[in-house]
Order: structure tokens, then C-alpha cells, then sequence
């Protein structure tokens, strides 16, 4: 079994900075790709920043400059630190991850989700 926690997200007004964190657990072997992506109400799930074990890190042109994702190998997490928030940026992000466990299954793996609301 493999978990993925989120933490972090919370109400800040426009302009105000939050870091989530995303925790995996588990059988896990190995982790490949670890991604964020959001859901705003009505709207489609999309990718937000994407981090592989190696390589160099996405951005959606939407938050460029303002988001960093960086990631812990030895701790299996990955963060978002979010800067220069609007109220945009309010969404539900997800994190999901690319995991090959130790029975040889390899899949993708979801968070719960966190809610980010941007507001004043």
C-alpha cells in the first residue's frame, strides 16, 4: 500500500505566500515523477509543477516565477512554495506521484487534497 498526504494549504489574502508539503508512504521502491495540480470549482483538474527524480522541474505558464517545487528524495516528499498568490490560485491541489513499489507494481498514486482559497 502507498499513501500520499498533503498539508499546508489555508485561507491567504493576494499577494500572501503558503508551502504545501506531500508526504508518500509505503512499499515504495522507487518514486519517479512527483506532481501538483489544482481544481478550481467547475473546472477541470490541471497540472500545476512537476518535479522527476532527475531533470529539470515544469511550471504551467500560470504560475511561472511564482512557484518553486522542489522535492526531499531520502524523506519521499515533495513541496510548493507559493508566492505572489491571487485569488486565481484558489483551488483543491492534489499531488500525485509515480511510484514503482516493491512488488514490482508500478502506478500513479494520489493525495486527498488541500484547499488554497486567496482572498481578502
Amino acid at each position: 500500500q502507498v499513501q500520499l498526504v498533503e498539508s499546508g494549504g489555508g485561507l491567504v489574502q493576494p499577494g500572501g505566500s503558503l508551502r504545501l508539503s506531500c508526504a508518500a508512504s509505503g512499499s515504495i521502491f522507487r518514486i519517479n515523477t512527483m506532481t501538483w495540480y489544482r481544481q478550481a470549482p467547475g473546472k477541470q483538474r490541471d497540472l500545476v509543477a512537476a518535479i522527476p527524480s532527475g531533470g529539470s522541474t515544469h511550471y504551467a505558464d500560470s504560475v511561472k516565477g511564482r512557484f518553486t517545487i522542489s522535492r526531499e528524495k531520502d524523506k519521499n516528499t515533495v513541496f510548493l512554495q507559493m508566492n505572489s498568490l491571487k485569488p486565481e490560485d484558489t483551488a483543491v491541489y492534489y499531488c500525485n506521484a509515480d511510484i514503482s513499489t516493491m512488488s514490482g507494481v508500478r502506478g500513479d498514486y494520489w493525495g486527498q487534497g488541500t484547499q488554497v482559497t486567496v482572498s481578502s
